[in-house]
C-alpha cells in the first residue's frame, strides 16, 4: 500500500491511496477545479442592484435570538421589517436624485439601491414580542423565545 502526497492547485497537501475501489475524484478536487475567482461578486452582492448585502450576526442567548445587521449610513425610516408565516424580512431602499444647474447646462444623476434579507424563524420565537432598534449603524432585532422554550438555569436534583 502506497500513499502519495500531491500538491493541489491551492498549495495544500492531499493524500491519495492507489488501492481505492473507485476512481471518483473527491469533493475537494471538484471544488478546486470550479473557477470561483471568476464570480467574486456573485456570492457577495445582490446582483439586481449591485449593492453589497449587509453582514449579519445571529446569536442565541438564554431568552432570545438576536439578529444584528451592519448597515451604516442609513436612517431608521429607510428600513422595512416584515413578518409573514415565521419568515422575517429586513429590507431597505435608498433613492438619490442630484441635479446641478449651471449656466448653459443641467446635470441630473439618479441612484437607486436596495437589499432584502430573509430569515426563517424557529417555532420557539414569540412573534408578538419582536422588537427592533437602530443605533450607530447597527440594526438589532430581538426575537424573544416563548416561555416554554427559554433555557432553564442549572439545578441539582435530590436523590430520595
Amino acid at each position: 500500500m502506497s500513499n502519495l502526497a500531491t500538491v493541489t492547485k491551492n498549495g495544500g497537501l492531499t493524500t491519495a491511496n492507489k488501492n481505492r475501489l473507485s476512481n471518483f475524484p473527491n469533493l475537494s478536487t471538484w471544488l478546486e477545479d470550479f473557477p470561483l475567482g471568476d464570480f467574486p461578486s456573485l456570492f457577495s452582492t445582490n446582483f439586481n442592484t449591485g449593492i453589497s448585502l449587509p453582514k449579519v450576526n445571529i446569536k442565541e442567548v438564554a431568552d432570545a435570538f438576536v439578529v444584528e445587521m451592519a448597515v451604516p449610513g442609513l436612517k431608521k425610516s429607510d428600513f422595512k421589517i416584515d413578518l409573514d408565516n415565521h419568515v422575517l424580512s429586513i429590507s431597505a431602499e435608498l433613492k438619490e436624485e442630484n441635479e446641478e444647474k449651471e449656466t448653459g447646462y443641467t446635470r441630473r444623476e439618479f441612484g437607486y439601491s436596495s437589499f432584502k434579507r430573509t430569515f426563517t424563524l424557529p417555532e420557539t420565537v414569540d412573534d408578538n414580542k419582536i422588537k427592533a432598534n437602530y443605533k450607530e449603524g447597527i440594526l438589532s432585532v430581538n426575537l424573544p423565545k416563548k416561555e416554554e422554550a427559554k433555557q432553564k438555569p442549572a439545578r441539582t436534583i435530590d436523590i430520595s
